[in-house]
């Protein structure tokens, strides 16, 4: 199969539409919810509840680039199965904590100082949202064993009935007019995915069936080697997925904190339309780039090109007369809200570079099995948030949403500069044991082949 870029977009184009339709759940949500009674608080609390799912998915987000490297016969097919259902019992029960009134108090009222409003509408988007975290582990268990069959279109034709799920569910809910516009949203989502994991399930039974027995007896996964690999994917994701109710946190203490939890989901939704592009892509290195790093120079020549046009996407929006159409027509704020979320859009600019850039970094480690440095340049990039939003608040007195873009700036860039070296180390070392017989982590290399 070729991997020149011809060969690659085929396969990676299926991948983009997946994460360019889910990117579109949040602008048409938050149209939706903008339109409805009350659209300042209710998008505050939308933004809060689907940040707090975000981090409840976080142990199981992984478990496409898992299943995509380790499921290679019926034998680990079901012992990473097993470890799938697992997790996923783990983070519904981890939500299920936070909702228990006196911790939700505590977290919501105490930490994260929301307004009262806001925090009641919140209560009522988690309920909704509980089926979340375990229908994202499980559809991505099975599309990453389509993505290693190389199916993606099928992972996009799931992808398809989430869509038009959310879409319909949102739309009827909003004409029935019962239900606040947090909880519009947070029912939309929750039937999106439930439905687009039972499409995946379906799609890839035929791929189940197919798997055969392992090649030999040292070819058998055992949970110990999951952990060992998985362990740094879900502590990345994990500490990744901190981030935005962190910034939560910080807004609702900096200047303006009501208009800027309002539209930091709006901003934030625009950006990840770019950012999906490539965030599509670390799974395209790890089925593409070869167990040597053979074509290392086609899928980073690719990276190069998708993340300049992704960033240039983003500015053909958020820095031309385009931005006004966007944020008041297509998103439905108020002229004073929109002329709040243009600066912070245009702050988020370089993202979409740099998350392709980051995407073909954590490909390559993770082909390498080398995903120790993933999480720790996760570390890294919450650290500078962390550090620098405070900062910028306290110097320049800008208000939550403009702080929060150039953090998440600061700490994105932070990351790819760390993961640099580690990701040119893993591709000399497997460029090297494609000579020696050997893997990048120092097995047979026919284990891998």
């Amino acid at each position: 199969m070729t991997r020149t870029s011809r060969g690659i977009l085929p396969f990676w184009a299926p991948l983009a539409a997946t994460w360019l339709m889910m990117a579109a759940e949040g602008p048409f949500l938050a149209a939706v919810i903008a339109r409805l009674a009350g659209a300042e608080f209710n998008l505050a609390a939308y933004g809060v509840a689907y940040a707090f799912a975000l981090l409840a998915e976080a142990p199981v987000i992984m478990m496409m680039s898992a299943s995509t490297a380790l499921a290679e016969n019926v034998e680990s097919f079901r012992t990473l199965r097993r470890f799938a259902y697992a997790l996923m019992g783990l983070t519904t029960g981890a939500l299920l904590l936070l909702l228990v009134p006196p911790v939700y108090r505590f977290v919501m009222e105490g930490l994260v100082d929301l307004p009262v409003e806001v925090a009641r509408l919140t209560y009522v988007g988690l309920w909704i949202l509980l089926p979340w975290p375990a229908a994202i582990g499980y559809r991505r268990f099975y599309q990453g064993l389509l993505i290693r069959e190389g199916r993606t279109r099928l992972v996009a034709y799931g992808t398809v009935v989430r869509l038009l799920t959310m879409a319909t569910t949102g739309l009827v809910l909003y004409h029935a007019g019962v239900l606040p516009g947090a909880c519009v949203g947070a029912a939309a989502l929750s039937a999106g995915v439930v439905f687009e994991a039972i499409a995946s399930r379906l799609m890839a039974q035929p791929v189940v069936a197919r798997l055969g027995p392992p090649a030999d007896s040292h070819d058998t996964l055992t949970y110990r080697r999951i952990a060992q690999f998985y362990y740094p994917l879900a502590l990345t994701s994990l500490i990744g997925l901190v981030l935005q109710p962190m910034l939560t946190f910080f807004m609702g203490r900096a200047p303006s904190p009501v208009e800027s939890l309002a539209v930091f989901p709006v901003v934030h939704a625009l950006s990840f339309i770019f950012r999906a592009l490539g965030l599509s892509y670390q799974e395209v290195v790890i089925a593409r780039v070869g167990r040597r790093f053979e074509h290392f120079a086609q899928v980073s020549r690719f990276a190069l090109g998708l993340g300049i046009a992704a960033s240039l996407g983003l500015a053909l929006i958020a820095a031309t007369p385009f931005a006004a159409v966007w944020f008041e027509t297509l998103s439905g704020l108020t002229e004073e809200l929109a002329r709040f979320a243009i600066l912070p859009a245009m702050i988020l600019i370089p993202l979409p570079a740099l998350s392709v850039l980051q995407s073909l970094q954590r490909g390559l480690l993770v082909t390498a099995r080398r995903t120790g440095p993933v999480t720790w340049a996760t570390a890294l990039e919450i650290t500078v948030v962390a550090v620098a939003f405070p900062v910028l608040t306290a110097s320049f007195g800008w208000t939550g949403v403009v702080s929060a873009a150039t953090a998440f700036i600061l700490g994105r860039l932070s990351a790819v500069v760390f993961l640099a070296r580690p990701a040119a180390r893993a591709v000399r070392l497997a460029r090297g044991s494609a000579e020696t017989g050997q893997r990048a982590d120092g097995g047979p290399a026919s284990v891998l082949a």
